[in-house]
């Protein structure tokens, strides 16, 4: 069974940074791409970014391109989100997923995918 569980959301100015983690545990880490995901408050669940498993090859939301960078540890069954500069309008609960099936092509193919296990995600909060 497959769980993610995310740490590292709390409350930033505008222009600061925080780093989201999401261990992963279950099955074999490393087989399968890890992407963030966000919901703000009456609106849909949207992309942030996403990582394969090999290279690895990442992509970004227009959004959050150059400020955001997503990376894995293997080793560590992990995927963290560091975010830099950051703004109000990011503000919003953020969800860890998981690929429901491995995939071999490049990240940029998996932005509008959504078949992912989720975490329970956890809130980010930017004050301006």
């Amino acid at each position: 069974q497959v769980q993610l569980v995310e740490a590292g959301g709390g409350l930033v100015q505008a222009g600061g940074s925080l780093r989201l983690s999401c261990a992963a545990s279950g099955r074999t880490f490393s087989q399968y791409p890890m992407a963030w995901f966000r919901q703000a408050p009456g609106k849909e669940r949207e992309f942030v970014a996403v990582i394969t498993w090999n290279a690895p090859s990442t992509y970004y939301a227009d959004s959050v391109k150059g400020r955001f960078t997503i990376s894995r540890d293997n080793a560590k069954n992990t995927v963290y989100l560091q975010m830099n500069s950051m703004k109000p309008e990011d503000t919003a609960v953020y969800y860890c997923g998981q690929r429901l099936w491995p995939f071999a092509g490049a990240a940029m193919n998996l932005a509008s995918d959504r078949n992912y296990y989720w975490g329970q995600g956890t809130q980010v909060t930017v004050s301006s």
